[in-house]
């Protein structure tokens, strides 16, 4: 019961901040930080939170609302005391904090590893520490300059200035000389099973007879996998771990191997090439990073290796937080689908707006703020989160709310004749904060409307009072419109219906890309020659969206959210 009680406090809080939309994600990870114990009944505490979430997301806000202040009424002061920050960092120092943002450059970075980002920066910069970027380009099959560069723009947008951006790849010497250190020490041994045996011996708990090999005869072959004497796959360098261990990583794992792919950066200067535990732990301990913030999927028997690996080379060690996944709900991350559907032309690129990669996302408006309240919210919860469109929309919407202008485009226009209607000007404010109009518009009786609203007003019959916004009222009967009057307070006793317009002539012709890659067109105000290519405006009563640019007068946009 009391489980059932939390459950439902949490996603009623979760609803209410993130105007009417729970997400179970963020329900698990409240319930499991206030109770760890429950770690160990997570079945439980996700049917809970599941269940909480489809009941409050079946009320409207000011119910959710109503029922907080009945259940849980601090929950809503604390949402009203202000913003969330960052939870306190175990052993964190003020001025001694180092982090690191490591992306492996084999693809475009998407909203996890931007949340993973900021993570690391806004820690750095809370206790007054550094930020290293070091770039795990280590694999010389799938590393890029392409993916360097991309991801430096983005570290950019995302408003991250590093302290020092570096490259595991020109440390590869300080990576030998430590691989040495562990062979003379007999921690290490050159491997030449094949990949099928060393899986089935290490899957066994047992030793292979390459292990025994004595020290001088591991550094022979090792000196020759650096003069490039074997072929490709043909010799491993292994450490000697415990091949009983329960641990299945622990069993003489493969720290470096070989391959004669041209890297993008060194060329074929080097063959020999570390995994990724051997050199994270080198490489840690060559930066001086004090604390490693990660996803979990990492998975705790990789700590148990990297901190094996450092107290054999007397490296330091840093203290290690693991922080659940993060997912966006039905959105497509794996760098390896993507390609596919790029190759396929199931989308257009890396940046096309169905989705999450950051260029995708800057593209579609989503401001570098809202990446830092989602690491915020999110923190370094260790259940895993799935991010719902609406979560991230409605951080964006708060950014672009208060300082988008406001433009009228009508998609699919209809036009329409209002008699009786009077030649007028009507002045318009660009944004509602604006004490001054600094927009007009000239009307004349005729009018485009969207074709939706004009079938919904084409099927009126008793003179039903219409108004269009900002502008004046009319009654519509039998497909016939005719004018009643402009006063506002008129039109909200008698109104039922209010929809958005432009006056027949003088408009400019927009298109709108759609998150769904379908195109809206129609037409837009004429004000809105004045928009800059990639500037966010609200077209008022169909959502945010964002110039990308403009060509052969006609406007080309991306649509951000409603």
């Amino acid at each position: 019961m009391e489980l059932k009680k939390n459950a439902l406090k949490y996603a009623l809080q979760n609803a209410v901040h993130f105007k009417g939309k729970a997400n179970a994600g963020a329900v698990i990870g409240r319930i499991i930080s206030e109770n760890p114990d429950l770690k160990g009944r997570i079945k439980d505490v996700t049917s809970a939170a599941n269940a909480a979430v489809k009941e409050v997301n079946s009320l409207n806000l000011d119910k959710q609302v109503e029922k907080l202040e009945g259940l849980a009424p601090e929950l809503l002061e604390k949402k009203k005391a202000g913003k969330r920050s960052l939870a306190e960092l175990p052993n964190a120092v003020k001025g001694k904090v180092v982090t690191r943002i490591p992306p492996e450059p084999s693809k475009y970075a998407h909203i996890g590893h931007a949340i993973s980002f900021m993570i690391n920066y806004l820690y750095a910069k809370k206790y007054g520490g550094k930020c290293f970027v070091r770039f795990e380009d280590t694999n010389p099959d799938f590393s890029k300059q392409e993916y360097v560069d991309a991801i430096l723009e983005d570290i950019k947008y995302l408003g991250i200035k590093p302290d020092k951006v570096s490259y595991a790849s020109d440390d590869l010497e300080k990576i030998y000389s430590n691989a040495e250190k562990l062979i003379s020490g007999s921690n290490a041994y050159v491997c030449f099973c094949s990949v099928d045996k060393m899986r089935d011996s290490r899957h066994k708990g047992i030793e292979c007879g390459c292990r025994s090999s004595p020290a001088g005869k591991n550094k022979a072959n090792w000196e020759k996998m650096l003069k490039r004497g074997f072929r490709a796959g043909e010799a491993v360098l292994r450490l000697k771990g415990d091949m009983k261990s329960k641990n299945s990583v622990m069993r003489d794992p493969v720290l470096c191997r070989l391959s004669y792919a041209k890297h993008y950066k060194h060329g074929g200067k080097y063959a020999v090439w570390p995994l990724y535990d051997f050199e994270n732990a080198i490489e840690d301990g060559i930066q001086g990073i004090t604390h490693v913030l990660r996803s979990i999927e990492f998975g705790g028997m990789r700590v148990e290796l990297q901190e094996r690996i450092k107290s054999l080379l007397n490296l330091p060690k840093q203290t290690i937080t693991q922080y659940g996944r993060f997912n966006v709900t039905d959105a497509l991350t794996q760098g390896r689908e993507i390609r596919e559907l790029i190759e396929k032309k199931g989308v257009s690129g890396w940046d096309d707006p169905r989705l999450v990669t950051v260029r995708a996302l800057e593209r579609r408006g989503i401001r570098p703020e809202t990446f830092e309240n989602l690491a915020i919210e999110v923190g370094l919860s260790t259940t895993p989160t799935n991010i719902d469109w609406s979560v991230i929309s409605s951080f964006n919407r708060k950014y672009l709310d208060a300082s988008s202008h406001r433009y009228f485009f009508v998609e699919n226009p209809k036009e329409i004749r209002i008699e009786k209607a009077p030649e007028a000007k009507v002045f318009l404010k660009l944004h509602p904060s604006y004490k001054k109009a600094s927009r007009w518009f000239s009307v004349n009786g005729e009018f485009l409307v969207s074709e939706k609203d004009y079938h919904d007003i084409m099927k009126y019959r008793n003179n039903e009072m219409v108004r269009l916004m900002d502008c004046l009222n009319f009654k519509a009967s039998h497909g016939k419109f005719l004018f009643d009057s402009q006063e506002v307070e008129h039109y909200r006793k008698k109104g039922s219906k209010i929809i958005h317009w432009l006056p027949s002539e003088g408009n400019i012709e927009a298109e709108v890309l759609m998150p769904s890659a379908s195109a809206v067109r129609g037409m837009a105000e004429s004000s809105s020659a004045k928009i800059k290519v990639g500037e966010i405006v609200q077209f008022t009563r169909f959502g945010f969206c964002r110039l990308e640019r403009k060509e052969n007068g006609k406007l080309y946009f991306i649509y951000c959210h409603d």
